[in-house]
Formats: C-alpha cells, structure tokens, sequence
C-alpha cells in the first residue's frame, strides 16, 4: 500500500477514535483560512494580515459563541436518544432573568446566585423530563410548549426590564485568564493550558497505539502517528499563541474554560461509562435497549433534565458577557444549536453522534457568521447563506455515503453505526418457526 494510501485510510477512518474527527477539524480549518484570504483580499492587504486570524477576532469569536457550543453538548445527548428539545433558548432567557433579579433584588452574592441558576435548570428539567419520559408526551410537543411557558414567564418576571449584573458575576462570561509570572510577551497561563493540550494529543495517540497492541491488532503506521500528532500539535500551537497573545488584558475566556472542562467530562461520559453507551443504544434502537436491561425511563428523564441544566448554565454565561438581562435574550439559540449538531455528524433518528463533532460543528457555523460579518454582509442575508450551508452540507454528505464515497459524518460516526442487517434467523429443526435467541443482558 502507497504511503498516500495509508494516510488516508488511517487518517480518515482509522483504527483510533480521533482519526475520525480529523475530516470535519479539515473542513473548519478550510473555511477559516478562505475567510482569512477574503478579508485580505477585502483589504487590499497581504494573507497574514487578513482579520479572521487576528488575536481580537478569534477571542471574540469563541467568546460569543460559547454559550451555543455548550447548548450542543447537551442537544446532542437529547438528539442521539431519538428527541428534540426546542425550549432551549427560553430556559436560558428565564434562568437569566431570575439569577439577575437574585442578585439586585434579594443581594444574593453571585457564587450562590450560580448555584441558584443550575438548581432552576435542574427544576425546569424533571418537569420537562418527566412528561417526556414517566407521561410518554412526545419530546418536540413538551418543549415546544416549554418554549411558550419559559419565555412567557421571562417576560412576566422580568417586565420586560433590562436587569445589570454585578463585575464578579460577569467573569465567567466576559473575563479571561489573570496575567501571571515573568513578562513573556505572552498570556503565561494560556501558553500553559496550550502545552498541556499538546501533551494531551501525544499522549493519547501513544495509549491508542498502546491499546491497540495490547488486543493484538495491528496499529496505524507509525510514521501516519506521528503525522498526525505533528498536525494536530501544530494547530495547537497556532491557536495558542494567537489567543496568548492578543492586547494585554485579553487570553483564553473564562467561558473557554467552562466549555472545555464540559467537553472532557461530558465526552468522557458518552464513551466510556455504562450511562453514555445507554443513550446511544436508546436512541438506536429503544425497544432492543428496554429488553437488554437499559433502563429506558431513567434514560429519557437524565438526557432532557440534563439538556435543561446545560440551557441554564448557557444563559448565565451570555447574562454575565452582556453585564445585563434583557428580555430578548435566548431567542433562536434552540435552532443554533441544533444546526451545530447535525452539522457536528449526529442522525435525525438518533444513536449517531459525537460531542466532539457537535463542538466543531457548531465552530463551523461560528466561523461562517463571524467571517461573513467581517466581510459586511448583511444579517438577512447571513440567515440564508447559513441556512444552505447547512442543507446542502448535511445532503452532499448523505449522498457521499450513499455512492460509497467518503463522508465526513460518515467518519466521524462510524464508532456508533449499527451493524449491518443480520441474516433470517435460522429455522428450528422440529418446524418452520424461527429458532428462539436469547437477549444479551
């Protein structure tokens, strides 16, 4: 086999899980350096200087966006076990508006005033769960009616009042990592939280070739590592240095933290806990995983109780980043959210799915508005333009895996296909009644 070839295989539908991200990270990279060719072409000015590369616009852009790539965390677990949660965005306006109101009215201190917020999501999620998962109320009817109920109740609480926010408060939204240690021209921290996902990267490609040694097959070449680890450290320094080196005063966001701990925990969870397998095989098939043993009502109950707590987190975030709650807060974020998702490899029928392909998924979508915006097109037309990036995204790569071809969904899901159709079970030797199989337990 051509080197050519064996990078391709390993590199785009390998034998290791992160091999399998590496077509959508492609595409993400791709748009941004053809917004980054365009607004220089815009300006009349040399590649290297275009804006989308610039310090200021990549903090700004994953600083305004972290609020919508974490409601994809959580939309993504709702929509791999088969559901749809559109109250999003009014769970996030009404956690708001109540944690701002706690705050100026009642002088909680804005530690507890967080706590407050989570414990309000956890609340509006057994509701809504509950009717989803003990009553059998379909998921879209419950959270369409959930977006009515939160966002009039927004109103109502807030009077439709702009409620300010206190500086703590505001950190976690709109703060960045302290400047700390000997003048280097660089934010110290995030030069450290850089390093410290480099030797993440590596360490996880040796432990996967580990691994694979250790169950007796046969590792991706070792040179296709080491390419591998070279593109993805690259990145990372790229990104590092752009984000440590912005004005002084500015790093790695507060919010960036918060999304990133999320990412670990909540990627951890779906792969490698009995919890996460359970959602996927909900939402592959539910009546299969009810026989197996899953419990299928503790399932449905966790996904939207948990999608609701998320919502509410979110809304905190973009209160604390606009020092204030307004009454037009959340609208739409359901749909943003769920775009991310899909875009990120998830199946509408639910069990195909990856957190972290709804995370660079939903930065897809954030590069294409933000890279739109600086070329100065208008908002109107941005809606349209993300509306047919997303159709025709997700359409190309269905009929991609339809003709054989490769697919980015295709790769970022194939841990989580199902299996082909098995044969017809083979007939009892005292009649033509199927012989009778066991269920795994």
């Amino acid at each position: 086999m051509s080197r050519f070839k064996d990078l391709q295989k390993n590199l785009f539908g390998g034998t290791t899980s992160n091999a399998r991200q590496f077509g959508m990270i492609f595409t993400l990279v791709a748009i941004v350096l053809l917004f980054q060719f365009l607004t220089a072409n815009n300006l009349g000015v040399g590649f290297g200087d275009g804006l989308t590369l610039r310090s200021d616009n990549l903090i700004a852009l994953f600083q305004q966006n972290s609020y919508i790539l974490i409601l994809a965390i959580g939309m993504l677990m709702v929509i791999v076990a088969g559901h749809i949660d559109l109250s999003v965005g009014s769970v996030a306006a009404f956690t708001g508006i109540l944690v701002a109101k706690s705050m100026a009215d009642w002088s909680l201190p804005w530690p507890l005033a967080i706590l407050f917020g989570l414990a309000i999501g956890a609340v509006i999620g057994a509701w809504q769960g509950f009717w989803v998962a003990y009553v059998g109320v379909p998921a879209f009817i419950v959270t369409l009616a959930g977006m009515l109920l939160w966002r009039g109740a927004n109103q109502y609480v807030g009077n439709a009042d702009t409620i300010p926010v206190p500086k703590g408060f505001q950190d976690i939204g709109a703060g960045f990592l302290p400047e700390v240690g000997p003048d280097t021209g660089y934010n110290n921290l995030t030069l450290l939280l850089g390093l410290a996902a480099c030797l993440a990267v590596v360490w996880r490609e040796l432990q996967a070739r580990k691994t694979r040694k250790e169950m007796n097959a046969e590792p991706a070449p070792l040179w296709v590592s080491i390419f591998r680890m070279a593109v993805m450290v690259a990145v990372l320094i790229f990104v590092t240095l752009r984000f440590a080196g912005g004005r002084v005063g500015t790093s790695f966001p507060i919010s960036g933290l918060i999304l990133v701990a999320l990412v670990l925990i909540y990627g951890f969870y779906t792969r490698n806990t009995a919890g996460g397998r359970h959602i996927y095989a909900v939402g592959g098939n539910s009546r299969a995983a009810e026989l197996s043993g899953v419990k299928l009502k503790r399932v449905n109950f966790f996904v939207m109780m948990n999608m609701s707590i998320l919502a509410s987190l979110a809304g905190m975030i973009f209160v604390a980043r606009s020092a204030a709650s307004g009454p037009q807060d959340g609208l739409s974020w359901e749909l943003d959210a769920i775009a991310a998702v899909f875009i990120g490899g998830a199946a509408v029928s639910g069990g195909i799915g990856t957190i972290s392909g709804s995370i660079v998924g939903g930065l897809v979508m954030a590069v294409l508005n933000n890279g739109l915006q600086l070329l100065g097109v208008g908002s109107d037309r941005v809606q349209i333009i993300k509306g047919l990036v997303l159709l025709l995204a997700v359409a190309l790569d269905v009929y991609n895996k339809s003709q054989g071809r490769f697919s980015i969904i295709g790769s970022l899901t194939r841990p989580f296909r199902r299996d082909e159709p098995s044969k017809p079970a083979p007939t009892s030797d005292t009649g033509n009644e199927p012989a009778k199989t066991t269920v795994a337990g």
